[in-house]
C-alpha cells in the first residue's frame, strides 16, 4: 500500500468516525412549548421539533418518549421531570409577560382588560392544565377580575389555539403571551396587562437522561443559552432572564 492510498484511507476513516457526531447532531428531537414554535427554529433549524403544550409533552416524556430536549413555557414541568431523574438540571432561557388579544376589527369593543368581565364578551383562554391557561387564570385573580371565566367560550390545549381563535374572529378576546402576537399582527391588535396582574412567566430547557444523543442535545442548549440565542430570543420580543 503506497502513503498515498495509506493517506486516502486515513482520511476516509477519520471522516467516517465523524459521521455519527454530525447525524446525531441533525436527528436530535426536541419538545418544546408551542409559544415558542417561531424562534427555536430561527436558533437552530436543524433538529426535529416537536412542539405542543408543555404539559402534553411532560407526559410523552414521562411515558418514554424519544425526545433529547425539552423546552418547557414553566419551570413546574421541567422541575417534576429533574425530580424523577428523567432530565438533567433545567436552567431558565426566557421569560415572558401575558397580553390580552382581540381582532383587528374588535367588534366587542374591547379597550383594557377590564372590559373581559363585561356580560356577552366571549373569551378564550388556555386550559387550566398548560401554562397559559394558569397564568391567565393569576392574571384574572390578581387583577380582581375572575367574573371573566364566566365568558369562556372554549379552552384551549395551547397558546396557538387561542390565537387562532381571536385572529379567525370565533372569539372577542384571548389570553397569550406576548411573543405570540407579532405573527398574527395583521390580523389581532394587543391590549397591555398592568404589571400588578403580571405573573412571573420563565421558560427552562433540559437536556433528556435518556437521550442517544446526550453531546448533540447538550450543544443544542448552549446555543439556545448563547448570543445568537439571546439575541434570537430578544428578536422575538422574549424577555431574558
Amino acid at each position: 500500500m503506497t502513503r498515498l492510498v495509506r493517506l486516502v484511507l486515513l482520511v476516509v476513516l477519520a471522516a467516517a468516525a465523524a459521521a455519527p457526531a454530525t447525524a446525531g447532531r441533525l436527528r436530535i428531537t426536541v419538545y418544546a412549548a408551542a409559544s415558542l414554535t417561531e424562534v427555536l427554529p430561527r436558533i437552530d433549524p436543524q433538529p426535529r421539533y416537536d412542539f405542543s403544550g408543555s404539559d402534553i409533552l411532560a407526559v410523552q416524556i414521562r411515558e418514554g418518549a424519544p425526545a433529547d430536549v425539552f423546552a418547557s413555557a414553566s419551570p413546574r414541568y421541567t422541575q417534576d421531570l429533574f425530580r424523577r431523574g428523567l432530565v438533567e438540571k433545567p436552567v431558565t432561557f426566557a421569560r415572558n409577560r401575558l397580553v390580552v388579544i382581540v381582532p383587528r376589527s374588535n367588534p366587542a369593543r374591547i379597550r383594557a382588560v377590564s372590559d373581559l368581565a363585561r356580560p356577552g364578551v366571549r373569551l378564550v383562554v388556555g386550559d387550566r392544565s398548560v401554562p397559559i391557561g394558569r397564568y391567565a387564570r393569576q392574571v384574572l385573580a390578581r387583577l380582581r377580575l375572575t367574573a371573566a371565566l364566566e365568558n369562556v367560550v372554549s379552552e384551549e390545549p395551547s397558546v396557538k389555539g387561542i390565537v387562532g381563535k381571536v385572529a379567525l374572529g370565533e372569539a372577542d378576546a384571548g389570553l397569550v403571551y406576548a411573543t405570540d402576537v407579532r405573527p398574527v399582527a395583521a390580523k389581532v391588535r394587543a391590549i397591555a396587562v398592568p404589571a400588578r396582574g403580571q405573573p412571573i412567566v420563565s421558560y427552562e430547557i433540559a437536556v433528556l437522561r435518556g437521550s442517544r444523543h446526550r453531546a448533540a442535545a447538550r450543544a443544542y442548549v448552549a446555543r439556545v443559552l448563547g448570543e445568537v440565542g439571546r439575541g434570537r430570543l430578544r428578536a422575538a420580543a422574549f424577555l431574558l432572564p
